[in-house]
């Protein structure tokens, strides 16, 4: 299911801002299940619980908190650089390059950056994975936020002025609905990307969010395509 944009709606759009997992890669492929079965284990070990209680646990630091990390570090005050180097140390080559998206992205007028809850160097490997990390002007990581995660506004206002990015210019690529609330106040124009055909992945019903219409203002479950009506090659 793709919503067709109308890409006279997007001609005044100067910045492109892009989350990364399960946005810039399809669902399907499943890289963050490598992540989440990493960080299950963190929690595990510190905590040495059993591992269906350290997930237990995990989900509900994630939904309390925004990220396993964030909640990790108010109840236990762990070390973030250990976490995230932890976690992220995963198999990139379950992605493969993806030239039509790099060719789409490219496409686009004006600035390109990636906007994530993860790591910097996370974000690198898997953009240099999908041959697109040409394409991007800079890399706007959870430590750039200060360890804040979206969808606190204030993630976004630091974004917005560390680039000098006017919200009304620029547009928001997500997977969680949830994360567009910020950014459609900010006067973004909000791309929702879902999986293709909406099919069951590894992803659980705690990660879905329920309809954000409010914030949602188009639904793609192909972005390169969506990209390539926006700015056809």
């Amino acid at each position: 299911m793709t919503s067709t944009p109308d890409a006279a709606r997007f001609a005044h759009i100067t910045s492109w801002v892009f989350d990364l997992d399960n946005t810039l890669y399809p669902h399907h492929t499943n890289l963050f299940s490598q992540i989440d079965v990493r960080m299950t284990a963190y929690v595990s070990e510190l905590l040495k619980l059993p591992r269906d209680e350290a997930r237990k646990l995990q989900k509900e630091l994630y939904l309390e908190h925004g990220t396993t990390l964030a909640g990790l570090m108010a109840r236990y005050g762990i070390n973030s650089d250990d976490f995230l180097q932890r976690v992220h140390d995963i198999d990139y080559s379950w992605l493969s390059p993806d030239p039509a998206l790099g060719a789409a992205i490219k496409a686009l007028p004006g600035r390109k950056f990636i906007l994530t809850n993860g790591s910097r160097t996370h974000a690198e490997r898997t953009a240099r994975q999908l041959g697109i990390f040409e394409q991007f002007d800079d890399i706007f990581d959870i430590v750039a936020a200060g360890l804040t995660p979206k969808p606190a506004r204030e993630t976004y206002d630091k974004f917005l002025a560390l680039h000098e990015v006017a919200g009304p210019n620029a547009a928001m690529f997500e997977d969680l609905a949830r994360n567009l609330i910020a950014p459609k106040a900010l006067g973004m124009t909000t791309v929702l990307v879902v999986p293709r055909n909406f099919e069951p992945t590894f992803s659980e019903i705690w990660e879905r969010d329920a309809a954000q219409e409010d914030e949602v203002d188009y639904v793609t479950d192909d972005l390169t395509a969506f990209l390539r009506t926006i700015v056809p090659e």
